[in-house]
């Protein structure tokens, strides 16, 4: 396939985009305190520029300190002293032949009370206290019980009073009149400086229930006064900061408006609430003639999260019609995301007048080489994002500790200077790998990178461990994605993989190993009490999963809620089964991002499941279960044809006892090691092969 249209130029207002592909703005947290770009930040933009793309649009970049900021490593151009930082990063992408956008943006309610008038603060502490940092990511995780408690005096701010934001939770006020004045002002401010640091134009960030989408949706704008009310009132904040913009910094310099075609509340059944595509193309319409010269169509807001940042179960390119009906109404380029994945996807989207530019977000993330795989026809080269969400979940858990999200697959997010630093030092030297699933096959890619002779000894007749259960449920196929693309990259770099092989001792040692790397996974967990258990009814979720045993129209009695158990209730509920989760903690998977739960709870209860909570599992009989209340400390009996466990995982490590320790260089990853998640295999198989193999 030749990309015709992905690889071909076109403008954005006056300015020349090389290819069609745009880096969608992401915080990943790399700046510092006062908002100036970190010379991490600057190398993880230059990696994505070096790939080939042909735009970036920076992450959400505050113009406002006191209620407009969003974390403490965000990017600012809310001060003069933020524009040289800023221009060394223009001056760095530019080198490779790339443009860069400055997102402009502003939380409104969607902030967190913890960040209402504390950055101010803290930016000048920090100038004067070089431990400042230190104490603050300890005092921080106490600020925020007090905001989960409501006990915070704050208030974050909105077009008008309304309710809190899904995510964030925070007591909400309407802003005065001077205020918005002031945000307007201080939006063109914040677009002067990005013209003053050479960057080639910027976006205002209109979607995902930021604070000019918050002016647009009747929904949290029942303002009276000329900024509420009719659609044109509700249009005016943005309109003010378009015309403040386009005054100051001329027509050549272009503006962009991210916006939300549909607001999605039907999709979690609020009918009626905010804005559907009706409005959207009519606010589409309304900034084409105001002048904007391209359009970043989005969807949903933080109260409808996953119709904006999907999920695995999320169908690629499901939500293109909503580009495709701006489109077809307006003549500016349009921008969207869509959920793309492949360079095939984007090519068909760009034929059949979807958009006129594929943005990436997430993909970028995984594969900062996207561009150039495709440039270079070699798409089956390309790492795929698999929506694990982990980016989003590891940049919300990060952002107030000092550290930067990352990646499920791809270990390199925030070390782009150290890769290029890899001693290709292997020379040759033997290393076995036992365990083809994702750490098994992380570690050999980078190891034989290293230029290391590897070989990976596999029990099973396919690769994947454990995630060749986890597809299996219904919609997880992305998941799959991970072990083809690292059998991809590890076939291309010379590993041999032997497959039908399980690894002893002896056959170990016939290779005449430097290293051996044990990666051999984990097992469900059985308690010991139920262990030796006569029951033919007592199954693992594996036996489900892996379709050894098939369940129909049973009914059953899952013990546990992580997210291995929701999804196999979800495979269960599928085949007709009737449903009773029994949990012991206080909330169903309590571990699990909040994202995945809002993705298949519902799914779950529309097929009648029953959740039980604070219950815990005291005995198993033949046609049922007894589990303790954890409140009332009464037991009950629950009636059921098939009981799963779903109870956990451990280590498969006896292998480790079997090697010899003192004869080879011995390492063990991934669940073998300490039982995870595939960021916890993909990053200690990276620390193994990078760091600890010498």
């Amino acid at each position: 396939m030749d990309y015709k249209m992905l690889l071909s130029p076109m403008k954005i207002g006056k300015v020349k985009i090389k290819n069609r592909v745009v880096m969608s703005p992401m915080l990943l947290n790399f700046g510092q305190i006062n908002g100036n770009a970190t010379e991490a930040m600057i190398n993880y933009y230059e990696e994505r520029a070096k790939g080939g793309t042909g735009l970036i649009i920076t992450e959400i970049t505050r113009i406002n300190d006191v209620n407009g900021a969003s974390s403490m490593g965000q990017l600012s151009v809310s001060h003069d002293y933020n524009i040289e930082p800023l221009k060394k990063m223009a001056s760095r992408i530019h080198m490779h032949g790339a443009k860069l956008f400055i997102q402009l943006h502003h939380p409104g309610r969607q902030n967190m009370e913890l960040m209402i008038h504390t950055l101010p603060i803290s930016i000048l502490i920090d100038k004067v206290f070089s431990h400042y940092k230190d104490l603050l990511w300890k005092v921080i995780p106490l600020g925020k019980k007090l905001m989960d408690k409501n006990l915070l005096p704050l208030f974050t701010v909105s077009a008008s009073k309304t309710s809190p934001s899904y995510v964030s939770n925070s007591k909400v006020r309407g802003l005065h009149k001077s205020e918005i004045k002031n945000l307007v002002k201080q939006f063109v401010d914040s677009a002067i400086r990005a013209k003053k640091a050479d960057c080639d134009g910027v976006e205002l960030h209109g979607t995902h229930g930021y604070l000019i989408q918050q002016f647009i949706s009747p929904y949290t704008n029942t303002r009276t006064d000329e900024y509420g009310g009719s659609f044109v009132n509700r249009m005016r904040f943005l309109t003010e900061i378009y015309n403040g913009i386009r005054e100051k910094c001329g027509k050549e310099f272009p503006i962009i408006v991210r916006m939300t075609a549909d607001e999605c509340y039907d999709k979690i059944g609020k009918e009626g609430q905010g804005y559907g595509l009706d409005t959207g193309i009519e606010i589409a319409k309304y900034l084409e003639k105001l002048g904007v010269d391209a359009l970043d169509v989005s969807s949903a807001s933080y109260d409808t999260f996953n119709y904006w940042l999907e999920p695995t179960s999320f169908k690629c390119g499901w939500r293109k019609y909503m580009a495709k009906a701006i489109k077809d109404n307006v003549s500016i380029p349009i921008l969207a995301a869509n959920l793309i994945r492949s360079p095939e996807q984007a090519e068909q989207q760009l034929e059949e007048g979807t958009q006129d530019f594929i943005s990436l977000g997430r993909p970028h993330i995984a594969d900062p080489y996207w561009t150039k795989k495709v440039i270079e026809n070699r798409p089956q080269d390309i790492s795929r994002c698999i929506c694990c969400l982990y980016c989003i979940e590891s940049m919300m858990e990060q952002a107030f500790k000092g550290g930067h999200a990352t990646c499920a697959i791809n270990p390199t997010v925030g070390k782009e200077t150290e890769v290029e630093k890899i001693s290709k030092d292997g020379n040759g030297r033997k290393i076995v790998v036992v365990g083809a699933g994702v750490a098994g096959l992380t570690c050999a890619k980078w190891l034989a990178f290293r230029g290391f002779d590897v070989t990976i000894l596999e029990k099973e007749n396919q690769v994947g461990g454990q995630l060749q259960l986890a597809n299996k449920p219904p919609h997880k196929e992305k998941i799959s994605w991970c072990f083809e693309d690292l059998l991809v990259a590890c076939k291309k770099q010379g590993v041999k993989l032997v497959l039908d092989t399980l690894a002893t001792n002896k056959i170990i040692e016939s290779y005449d190993p430097y290293a051996i790397v044990i990666a051999t996974g984990g097992h469900a967990i059985v308690p010991k009490f139920l262990a030796n258990l006569d029951n033919d009814n007592l199954f693992t979720t594996t036996k489900i999963l892996s379709g050894e045993v098939e369940i129909k129209n049973k009914n059953v009695v899952l013990i546990g809620s992580g997210m291995t158990g929701l999804e196999t209730a979800e495979l269960l509920v599928e085949n007709n089964n009737k449903v009773t989760i029994v949990e012991m903690a206080d909330k169903i998977a309590p571990k699990v991002w909040f994202q995945h739960l809002d993705d298949i709870v519902p799914k779950l209860l529309k097929k009648d499941t029953q959740i039980l909570t604070s219950h815990k599992l005291t005995k198993v009989e033949k046609n049922g279960i007894i589990a303790l209340n954890m409140k009332t400390n009464k037991e009950i009996t629950i009636d059921a044809d098939v009981i799963v466990l779903s109870m956990g995982v451990a280590s498969n490590n006896e292998l480790t006892t079997q090697v010899d320790g003192n004869k080879y260089k011995l390492y063990s990853i991934g669940d073998a090691a300490i039982t995870g998640r595939i960021v916890d295999a993909t990053t200690s198989a990276y620390d193994v092969a990078i760091n600890q193999i010498i």
